[in-house]
């Protein structure tokens, strides 16, 4: 199924596309995609209904975040090799895991606000990852069997507060915006996803065009290694890391600025558009 949240802000409905790509309104049988929702009996359920028997959402009707409060969020840093070699990093032994605040979630096509202070704000374009059951000391060959579904993930990252304020800390500086959505795609839907394209433009500019193959680590190395340390509830998101051309990597830098429009892609999962405004 292809789920998104529908509505204003605070007062999002789940939806699902029908096979024409029509919004459908699912709130009758799902309050919403959060951690209580998010799992493969509710799953089932869902895929016995008729879409095409729901009332329609209007196609200019706000979407929101794909997902609402997950109970983590966990990142995987310089997970392509291109990318940590431009940042001047080495490539790392094991994935590099931080935590991103789970109330900075916005939606796909909400402005993103920049403060005065944030010189250095830098885009990244990830396909994120949702679990749909526990898991805990998964085998690599059985990870993809947990995962409930995929949506792109903007890891809007303030380079200041992440490299100087943070001190060696990543989270201060990757907690405060990620756009997320437009699309929760169930699994079924993509067919290899460790061959999936992500593209990101600035102002009509392609600066990120990588793919899901050029990952250090992939998808089922990375759900493995984080459940051999702590347990993955369902709902729990994991951010699978940006490939080369972030703002900082280029030659001169070009961080964004407020008028800026950043337009995202990633196979299969659609699209996020955002303009950069003044906070």
């Amino acid at each position: 199924m292809k789920f998104l949240r529908v509505g204003s802000l605070g007062q999002e409905k789940v939806a699902a596309l029908d096979n024409n790509s029509n919004i459908r309104d699912l709130s009758n049988y799902i309050k919403d995609l959060d951690p209580s929702t998010i799992n493969f009996e509710s799953l089932k359920k869902l895929q016995k209904i008729n879409l095409e028997d729901l009332p329609k959402i209007q196609s200019n009707t706000r979407i929101g975040a794909c997902i609402n409060k997950p109970n983590n969020i966990f990142c995987a840093g310089l997970n392509y090799s291109l990318h940590a070699a431009q940042t001047g990093s080495k490539l790392p032994d094991y994935p590099i895991i931080f935590n991103k605040s789970t109330d900075c979630l916005q939606g796909p096509f909400d402005p993103i606000k920049k403060k005065k202070s944030q010189e250095k704000l830098d885009y990244e374009i990830e396909l994120a990852v949702v679990i749909g059951r526990e898991a805990k000391n998964v085998t690599e060959d059985r990870a993809l069997d947990y995962v409930f579904g995929y949506f792109i993930l903007n890891d809007i990252s303030d380079r200041y507060a992440q490299k100087v304020i943070g001190q060696g800390h990543w989270t201060l500086g990757k907690s405060w915006c990620a756009p997320v959505g437009a699309l929760l795609v169930t699994k079924e839907h993509i067919r290899d996803i460790n061959d999936i394209n992500l593209s990101l433009s600035v102002n009509g500019e392609t600066r990120q065009n990588g793919n899901t193959k050029n990952m250090i680590f992939n998808i089922s190395y990375l759900i493995s290694h984080i459940s051999k340390y702590l347990t993955l509830n369902p709902g729990a998101v994991i951010s699978t890391g940006t490939p080369a051309g972030t703002g900082m990597e280029q030659k001169p830098q070009k961080f964004l600025q407020v008028g800026d429009k950043l337009h995202l892609k990633i196979d299969g999962l659609g699209e996020q558009i955002n303009e950069i405004i003044e906070d």
